[in-house]
């Protein structure tokens, strides 16, 4: 199994320039800064990975007429949607019928045919490597390919010098990046929801597992097991890992709109969950950066929860 390092991310960085946005780092308070990965391109980092798939492909004269087939959640399809457009490759997307409407329609407005399979990340799954065989196209995984985590890596190449970086987790390939590109120059820490602790049990068990995913945060942190490839980065470079609560994750995203004005999706808001809820304390002189990865959501489904909040 191929483990990409910081080289492979920096030559991802170095392809993929040109294409992606550098996004910002904000510096809310002293030590404390916001990564504002939610003004990428397609609205989540997932753009990094999929143009370095996809680009890697053509380079090498493995790019099919079929185009690329991915599955995802939402935010995964949307980035290679918005790739494949850019790149002028035919792309459809398998999602499950629970992704949230915003994101299917921005799917179809980028031009990639869409699939609505299961109610989970990993029925979509089964049912795009079905296609995938019927059409002979490139697969573009949603976190578990050597091109994909590089490519998500590269945001960590962007970050103001930093002492720790929190990351919200899924299947992994974002954390998992940020984990190669960093290595010896700061400490990464993994963010997941209790309802879908992949990291969490993967490390329990010694490997990856199967675990059932229920959560606010489904549509984009609801893998059912971490990639093989973020777990073999988790434990190389020993990536501290957290759980947090769905309630948690609510009240966070609520709170970055209230204090900040920032709109993200629940998968966005772990991460800042962790220094709500105490879960992650920083020393009094520590550097701390907050990956906002995500903002691929429904405004009405903020708005509930704001009002309820204050109701």
């Amino acid at each position: 199994m191929e483990v990409p390092n910081r080289h492979d991310v920096e030559a991802a960085a170095r392809r993929i320039d040109g294409y992606i946005r550098h996004t910002p780092s904000y510096e809310v308070s002293p030590g404390l800064w916001f990564k504002l990965e939610l003004l990428q391109h397609s609205g989540s980092f997932k753009a990094r990975g999929a143009f370095n798939r996809i680009l890697s492909a053509r380079e090498a004269g493995q790019l099919p007429a079929a185009g690329v087939v991915a599955a995802s959640g939402g935010n995964a399809g949307l980035g290679v949607a918005f790739a494949a457009a850019r790149l002028g490759v035919p792309a459809e997307v398998f999602v499950p019928v629970t992704t949230p409407t915003p994101k299917v329609a921005k799917l179809r407005e980028l031009g990639a045919v869409v699939h609505q399979h299961g109610r989970e990340y990993a029925e979509a799954h089964a049912a795009s490597t079905i296609r995938v065989a019927e059409t002979g196209a490139l697969f573009v995984h949603a976190y578990d390919q050597p091109e994909i985590v590089a490519g998500q890596g590269t945001l960590a190449l962007e970050l103001p010098k930093a002492d720790t970086v929190l990351v919200a987790t899924g299947g992994g390939g974002l954390v998992g990046g940020i984990s190669a590109a960093l290595a010896g120059r700061a400490r990464v820490v993994a963010v997941e929801p209790v309802g879908a602790p992949t990291r969490h049990e993967a490390f329990a068990a010694g490997r990856p597992v199967d675990v059932p995913v229920d959560s606010i945060a489904a549509d984009s942190l609801g893998a059912r097991r971490i990639g093989t490839i973020a777990y073999a980065l988790a434990v190389r470079h020993e990536t501290q890992s957290l759980l947090v609560t769905d309630d948690a994750i609510v009240e966070a995203r609520r709170r970055l709109w209230d204090k900040y004005r920032i709109v993200v999706e629940h998968g966005a808001a772990a991460a800042c969950a962790a220094l709500d809820t105490g879960a992650y304390v920083p020393a009094a002189d520590e550097r701390v950066v907050v990956v906002l990865c995500g903002a691929n959501t429904d405004p009405a489904t903020l708005r509930a929860e704001t009002a309820h909040a204050t109701g």
